[in-house]
């Protein structure tokens, strides 16, 4: 199987994506040394430069749904439908739930589970896990950090950027 990778800095940080053959197959919050450690046959450039743009148009603004292939390679049982539910179900400016997404995923007693799923999602972005909060109205927890998320979200318009994010826009 051919995989190819591509990197950007955005708002949250460098990101690289790795595409195979089938889609968009790993997106990680970290340049492509740390990236790629699980993809050392992975050759930059093809398709990835497609997920690298597309991700660009989002974090500028310009684009609000992502019309990429996914590769749900290793994802199986209630791991990938909750994965997919929450892809097509929970659009840009929308939130949900870790119980409301078990629950759109028919499964309202997995709200645990859809934690950890959310933990180990494969392609965050692309299958947008910084949309899903806890029950109480905080932001429960994400990989790349609660700073990352709040921007995430900010740039969707969900939260109203902080004091100090209006300053650091200000100071550019």
């Amino acid at each position: 199987m051919e995989l190819r990778w591509s990197t950007l800095s955005g708002p949250v940080g460098e990101i690289t994506a790795v595409t195979s053959e089938s889609g968009v197959r790993h997106v990680a919050f970290a340049g492509p040394d740390v990236a790629l450690s699980e993809f050392p046959s992975a050759e930059r450039g093809g398709p990835a430069d497609e997920v690298v743009r597309q991700l660009d148009e989002y974090f500028s603004g310009h684009r609000k749904e992502f019309q990429l292939a996914i590769d749900w390679t290793g994802l199986d049982g209630l791991r990938a439908h909750v994965l997919r539910t929450l892809q097509e179900l929970v659009p840009f400016g929308d939130t949900v739930s870790y119980k409301g997404l078990a629950e759109l995923s028919g499964r309202p007693e997995a709200s645990r589970a859809v934690g950890t799923i959310m933990g180990s999602n494969p392609v965050p972005l692309i299958v947008p896990c910084h949309r899903v909060l806890a029950s109480g109205g905080g932001l429960g927890g994400f990989g790349p950090g609660l700073d990352a998320k709040r921007k995430l979200l900010v740039l969707e318009g969900i939260l109203e950027p902080s004091l100090l994010e209006l300053d650091l826009v200000r100071d550019e």
